[in-house]
């Protein structure tokens, strides 16, 4: 069984709640994952002091592998000269120093995408080509059955609610590429709510016997959660075995000052399609018919 806890959309800065960090690093030590990924968007204004922050927050964090990408926030919007000469010198300084990278274990491959364009778009992302070349060539050597997950900041499927937030151009483009490379799971944030889904609820794509299992994060530790999250906080763990997925959404709840489970979403592994996976009977009552639905509580 792998564990990975997903978190997104920190927000160092004036929208960063204290309180709610602490409550993060009380349930990532309690719940022990495997790997821990961040979405993206660690500061508001990719400042200095912002990044400085993230980055003690960070450390902070259990000592186990740190899978991370760059959110729109953690380019320079104002300072121009920045934003176009050297837009992520702060984000590499204090983050990470790579963009693109690829997390190899012999229990899964992660391969992290930076969606941000700091050229070409203020808040949207864009996945070029030879992002996903680069995807292929990562994935060309994975170890058969291993997971293989993408993480990228910005979100390849709409949210249920359809509230703002439009889809990166060429976003169908991806997901057919992710889809050709048997990805399992797509992580990201962006839109301050989370959400849990298959690709084939909002595109059918060119193969349509099985889809990715979208994963989108709210905004964990910030007071900008919008729609069903307004001010709101929340981040998913993932426990991935042999023939199931199974996506735990946990929110922040004041009077308990801490995270609690809200809802639950179990999906088959296996055969990559929905009707080859075999699981046992335990599971098959969770399964739900095995479509993933939630179950709640």
């Amino acid at each position: 069984m792998l564990t990975l806890l997903h978190c997104s959309d920190l927000h160092f800065g004036p929208p960063f709640v204290p309180r709610v960090g602490e409550a993060l690093l009380e349930a990532a030590a309690a719940l022990e994952p495997d790997i821990i990924v961040a979405s993206g968007d660690f500061t508001q204004r990719a400042r200095p002091e912002q990044f400085a922050e993230a980055r003690a927050f960070l450390d902070r964090l259990p000592r186990v592998p740190l899978v991370v990408t760059p959110g729109n926030h953690d380019v320079p919007l104002y300072r121009l000269r920045e934003r176009i000469f050297s837009p992520y010198a702060l984000y590499r300084k204090y983050i990470s120093p790579d963009l693109d990278a690829v997390l190899r274990r012999d229990d899964c491959v992660i391969v992290e995408l930076n969606s941000t364009a700091p050229h070409r778009t203020i808040t949207n992302g864009r996945i070029g080509r030879s992002q996903l070349r680069f995807a292929e060539r990562a994935f060309a050597d994975a170890p058969p059955g291993v997971p293989r997950i993408v993480v990228a900041h910005h979100h390849f499927a709409p949210a249920p609610d359809y509230e703002g937030g439009q889809v990166m151009p060429k976003a169908k483009r991806a997901m057919d590429c992710f889809t050709r490379l048997n990805v399992d799971l797509v992580l990201g944030g962006h839109l301050h709510r989370g959400y849990i889904g298959n690709s084939l609820d909002v595109y059918p794509g060119r193969e349509r016997d099985h889809g990715v299992i979208i994963v989108q994060c709210g905004t964990t530790t910030s007071r900008r959660g919008r729609a069903r999250e307004r001010e709101k906080n929340s981040f998913n763990l993932i426990r991935i075995g042999d023939e199931v997925i199974r996506i735990t959404h946990y929110m922040y709840f004041d009077e308990l000052d801490g995270f609690a489970p809200v809802g639950r979403h179990i999906f088959p592994r296996g055969g990559r399609g929905w009707l080859t996976g075999r699981v046992g009977a335990a599971d098959d009552a969770d399964l739900l018919g095995a479509h993933g639905r939630p179950e709640r509580g």
